[in-house]
């Protein structure tokens, strides 16, 4: 399975790319369209899970474009995947700080940094994309356009790409673990305590947090395989594995799937859609259901704690 990959395999990563990248488009595009149609959700916390879905869908778009011919073309595919991409990871470490700061150090004033997220963001990802540049000449590899000759184009590869990801996994990784220690262990209290209403919005806290634990290893899943198969072909180069390959340009491009599903299908657009698009008259039949949803959405990432608290 090792060697130089043949035009069938760069066929087969062209395809895989496509069909992953196309899942991510239509996911973090639902997304998008949820904050457009539903003024509900257009809260400081779903902004930035907006911010987070735009550049996925974007990212994923530029990605699925395919193997474009050499010149401009390929050129501008390649830095504008990179920009994109590099701009969605970036968002999900804007995310972990506004709980952390809300949660953990008991601000109120997270909505006063927007402008910073987005020169954090968006300035980030623009100089890793031009630094990108420098030793790179852009080319065909099997998936998309993202080639790196030379030992330095590769290194200023993963210095621009692979060590701010890595990065944001591990700061998303310690900031989790902060937010949910402080919510078990006032959760704790509350049980010494013996206060039943802190201890029900302790337990409705905890059931959000818990799959908060779980954020950074998207990037991880998303990632992993990507990051094993730059070393590889920087230790070993011209020595291709094809089925590494492949679970890397699969993996990496359902990225933006993932976050949809994980940042954006909390019981917020649940509720936003329900009310919406389904009937009155079915609702009545499980109030039960909407009385628990209700009392999930402040929960929530759309409304922890830090919305209209200005």
């Amino acid at each position: 399975m090792a060697g130089t990959l043949t035009a069938h395999d760069r066929r087969v990563l062209m395809a895989v790319n496509a069909g992953a990248s196309s899942l991510s488009f239509v996911g973090s595009g639902f997304i998008v369209l949820c904050y457009v149609l539903f003024k509900e959700l257009r809260k400081f916390s779903f902004k930035l899970v907006f911010y987070l879905a735009l550049s996925d869908m974007l990212c994923s778009f530029f990605t699925m474009v395919g193997d474009p011919s050499k010149g401009f073309f390929c050129y501008a595919q390649g830095y504008s995947a990179h920009f994109f991409c590099v701009a969605s990871f970036l968002w999900t470490t804007t995310i972990a700080f506004t709980l952390h700061r809300t949660v953990v150090r008991h601000k109120t004033d997270v909505e006063d940094l927007e402008a910073m997220f987005h020169l954090y963001v968006w300035g980030t990802s623009l100089v890793m994309t031009v630094v990108r540049s420098f030793g790179n000449d852009h080319g065909h590899l099997g998936a998309s356009c993202w080639t790196q000759t030379g030992r330095t184009g590769k290194a200023v590869h993963f210095i621009t790409f692979y060590m701010p990801l890595w990065g944001a996994i591990l700061y998303n990784g310690f900031t989790y673990f902060q937010v949910i220690r402080m919510l078990n262990n006032a959760t704790r209290m509350a049980v010494g305590m013996s206060d039943r209403s802190y201890q029900l919005d302790a337990r409705v806290d905890m059931k959000a947090v818990n799959r908060w634990g779980y954020y950074p290893l998207i990037l991880i899943g998303s990632w992993a395989f990507g990051t094993i198969n730059r070393i590889h072909d920087f230790v070993e180069p011209g020595h291709k594995i094809f089925w590494l390959s492949v679970l890397d340009v699969g993996t990496a491009s359902l990225m933006g799937l993932f976050n949809s599903i994980a940042y954006g299908l909390n019981s917020s657009v649940r509720r936003a859609i329900n009310e919406r698009f389904w009937p009155e008259k079915l609702r009545k039949w499980f109030p039960n259901n909407s009385r628990h949803r209700n009392q999930q959405q402040d929960s929530e990432l759309v409304s922890l704690k830090i919305q209209d608290q200005q």
